[in-house]
């Protein structure tokens, strides 16, 4: 526990504060926002890939999805709790970089600004940390490392996700990179984020000899309604990117109209 903590805390602060720095040397005309939105994409994609790799390796080590253990499982999301302090305070930093420009300091008026523009992702980390984190590492007793695994690789989509956020932070949305990465964006937050959810079902319906949708009715009920509340906001996140992504693929069409 405390090494996976102490590793995390050293290493995505670090992480960040280093590719800032390099980013500022190489890139010298580059804004203090976009040297450290970058950063910040940055890391978050070298978490994902963490993450997704670990849920990989947790799922093929698991023939029994119920009672079959790995030691990633749990000490992953220790190493993961700094991440999500660290992102806190990233997410902050890059909202306060924005509006530096307007001679803003470190106020009330920029910490609020940052708490309503980013409600839904603060909201997903605090559930994490308060929620998920106790019941991953607690109330779940000695089962579930397989679900666990699925959830981690959820983070696939992540540097897609990112590396859109980059090409846009450098005015690059017309590239063909950036359709190409929405793209896969679309695809890799489809089949880890929501087809992630039947998938689990399916794989327990297996262990268990009952049919995709027999499996709902042989779980516990508070599993169903975990496992609602984690797919909503992904559903809602798909949606946005999905109306992105049609806006991105109408414009050279609608040019072409006039």
């Amino acid at each position: 526990m405390l090494l996976p903590l102490a590793s995390g805390f050293v290493f995505f602060p670090g992480l960040f504060g280093l590719s800032t720095w390099w980013l500022r040397r190489w890139r010298p005309g580059w804004t203090d926002d976009t040297c450290v939105t970058i950063s910040t994409r940055l890391v978050s994609s070298v978490q994902a890939v963490l993450a997704t790799a670990s849920g990989f390796v947790i799922i093929r080590s698991c023939k029994n999805v119920i009672t079959d253990r790995h030691w990633l499982a749990r000490e992953y999301v220790w190493f993961l709790i700094p991440y999500m302090v660290y992102d806190f305070y990233a997410m902050y930093l890059c909202e306060w970089y924005k509006t530096k420009e307007e001679h803003r300091r470190h106020s009330l008026t920029t910490f609020q600004n940052f708490l309503s523009q980013n409600r839904l992702m603060i909201t997903h980390h605090l559930v994490i940390l308060l929620v998920l984190v106790p019941v991953t590492q607690k109330f779940r007793g000695d089962l579930g490392d397989f679900f666990v695994g699925c959830i981690f690789t959820a983070e696939l989509s992540t540097p897609f996700v990112s590396l859109g956020r980059v090409l846009i932070q450098l005015k690059q949305q017309h590239t063909l990179l950036y359709k190409v990465n929405g793209i896969l964006t679309l695809t890799t937050f489809f089949l880890c984020r929501i087809l992630l959810f039947p998938f689990m079902y399916w794989a327990y319906g297996l262990q268990q000899g009952l049919s995709l949708i027999q499996v709902p009715f042989h779980i516990p009920f508070h599993c169903n309604v975990a496992n609602a509340f984690l797919i909503a906001p992904q559903i809602y996140w798909f949606s946005l990117l999905c109306r992105k992504a049609a806006r991105l693929f109408d414009a050279p069409q609608a040019l072409k109209d006039r």
